[in-house]
């Protein structure tokens, strides 16, 4: 007798949907009508729906999750202008404060430089120490984020480390623009201004 078209497969129960994966070389979509026609030939009374190719299947199954790490990504990135854009308005009111000092400094021959170097380090400094406090809240809540985490641990020192860097560059950046304007002031406009 002829061997008949066979398919096996496992499962736990009565599964009135079940499903097949089709590997071809060919073009997904294409072989749709082949998948029915032949199904239609071995099962009559079977209908073949939702032929689509795997990666629309998975898109659908992860969506989900792309969009979480979309809107995390999108608050993060969020978080980190709304930092940079609370010590650019801290520092340029320090430097609008701090003109007469800076004006008599310059006045009595500190150099730009200095100027533009204190600024920025003030900056960094206070960046650095909300640094070093998110590196402890991290590790303090690590067994908080593993559950959140797939593929990396809480306290990955190279992950950290990455963000702590990310976040002092956008705070240098944040920082340099007072710091020259610090440095652009007139020595003798700000003493007559007194």
């Amino acid at each position: 007798r002829e061997p008949t078209p066979t398919v096996y497969w496992c499962g736990n129960g009565f599964d009135p949907d079940p499903f097949y994966l089709v590997r071809t070389r060919t073009e997904p979509m294409s072989l749709a009508e082949t998948l029915r026609r032949k199904v239609h030939e071995i099962e009559p009374a079977r209908s073949v729906f939702d032929v689509a190719p795997l990666e629309e299947h998975l898109g659908e199954a992860f969506g989900e999750d792309r969009l979480r790490t979309i809107l995390l990504s999108f608050f993060a990135a969020t978080a980190l202008s709304l930092a940079c854009v609370g010590l650019y308005g801290t520092l340029s009111y320090t430097v609008d404060v701090r003109q007469r000092e800076v004006g008599l400094r310059l006045a009595l021959g500190a150099l730009r430089e200095q100027i533009v170097k204190q600024f920025l380090l003030q900056g960094l400094r206070v960046t650095l120490l909300g640094c070093v406090a998110g590196w402890g809240l991290a590790v303090a809540f690590a067994r908080i984020l593993s559950g959140m985490l797939y593929g990396v641990s809480p306290t990955d020192v190279a992950t950290l480390s990455s963000v702590i860097f990310l976040v002092l560059a956008v705070a240098g950046g944040a920082s340099l623009v007072p710091a020259i304007r610090a440095a652009r002031v007139e020595p003798m406009r700000v003493l007559r201004e007194e």
